[in-house]
């Protein structure tokens, strides 16, 4: 049975990519989750067809995380869905905050040989894209937060919610009230679109393409490819309806200090940037970079190849072992920084000035290794936090 994720925060554009899919493809069944109800210790389930509801259902709270119910419960659901033989296409529809990545992964490694992952969607309302990805409130302050402990942002939530998916399925832009592709708000909304997932097909929900997309397929490795940071597919330079992006990328390490005492600046100079990075007091680490609505998240993401032993080297991902190859550097290997930086208005001279302050000096480049090491440990609290 074939099953097509739709998520996205705009949830009219979402319910109205839902609605075209059961009007288009005959005999599909659409499955959401509403996890606004966890608060009182359940999700709700509803199931339905072109003709209305066909099941409401209930499903506990699981270690008091709402999405660890979702997943419990979602799996089951489709596989009984596909026994029963009568569903042509299974559509999940996401609650507002639950990223794609971790719901098309369930229904892969999960789901039995009876279900077949065949596309993921974001709805996206174009009038809403920079206002959502400018939002650094928390996901809790919005009434979307997807657990207690849920630190996630709007802005940040979104951004990932538009970089993994293989279509963007975009509120009909005919419809009365809809965008006009003449407004420079609305032209940056695309701009935004086209730079942060060019990865992803963009298909009017009113345009009749959902359905085709829908059975297309999903290759949910790849996907994660794209968004691992040793070899994230980043975007690439551009400027294009007042909306820029700068790829900035050296060999040279982070002095950490600096590049600490920057990180505001740089976090609030473009409304999402992501990448890899390096620090000179920690060479063998790769760090990456996300930041969306002025929230940014620094993590480790492992070592880089250059750090691991030959026979290590066999048990790495291949996409990330080619993409080390083409990077490669006879000093450094592929530890490197490679950020990119999209924002309408972005000061791409200011933030590239910026950045190269950050680097180590002449001099202390030409100290060494040893001497990097003993360099202000300045990421350590945000980097080894004590427990």
């Amino acid at each position: 049975m074939p099953v097509a994720i739709v998520g996205g925060l705009h949830s009219e554009a979402r319910r109205a990519a839902v609605d075209r899919l059961l009007r288009d493809v005959p005999g599909s069944v659409a499955l959401h989750h509403d996890l606004s109800t966890a608060t009182e210790g359940t999700v709700r389930r509803t199931v339905r067809d072109r003709s209305g509801v066909r099941d409401r259902g209930e499903a506990p709270l699981v270690n008091d995380c709402a999405c660890c119910a979702l997943r419990e419960d979602l799996v089951p659901e489709l596989e009984r869905l596909a026994e029963d033989g009568d569903c042509r296409l299974a559509v999940v529809e996401l609650w507002d905050s639950v990223e794609p990545k971790a719901m098309a992964e369930v229904v892969a490694v999960h789901g039995g040989p009876e279900l077949l992952l065949t596309a993921v969607f974001t709805a996206v309302d174009p009038a809403l894209v920079v206002p959502c990805l400018a939002c650094g409130d928390d996901l809790a302050e919005a009434g979307l937060a997807a657990a207690p402990g849920d630190q996630r942002t709007v802005g940040d939530t979104f951004a990932r919610q538009l970089e993994y998916p293989s279509v963007l399925a975009l509120v009909d832009a005919s419809a009365e009230g809809a965008i006009d592709p003449a407004d420079p708000d609305d032209l940056a909304a695309f701009a935004l679109l086209d730079q942060l997932a060019p990865a992803a097909r963009q298909v009017g929900v009113g345009s009749g393409g959902l359905a085709a997309a829908a059975l297309a397929g999903f290759d949910v490795e790849a996907a994660a490819a794209r968004q691992h940071p040793a070899c994230a597919l980043l975007p690439q330079a551009a400027d294009a309806g007042g909306v820029a992006t700068l790829v900035w990328q050296r060999r040279r390490p982070f002095h950490p200090g600096r590049l600490y005492a920057a990180l505001e600046d740089l976090t609030c100079a473009a409304a999402r940037s992501r990448g890899r990075f390096w620090l000179a007091d920690r060479p063998d680490t790769l760090l990456s970079w996300d930041a969306a609505g002025g929230a940014l998240c620094v993590e480790n993401a492992g070592p880089w190849l250059a750090a691991l032993p030959d026979a290590a080297w066999e048990l790495v991902d291949p996409a990330r072992r080619v993409a080390a190859a083409m990077d490669w550097h006879p000093e450094h290997g592929d530890r490197a920084q490679h950020l990119a930086f999209t924002s309408p208005g972005l000061d791409g001279d200011g933030l590239r000035a910026l950045l190269d302050s950050c680097l180590l000096t002449d001099a202390e480049y030409a100290a060494g290794p040893a001497a990097w090491r003993r360099l202000s440990p300045a990421f350590d609290e945000l980097l080894d936090p004590v427990m």
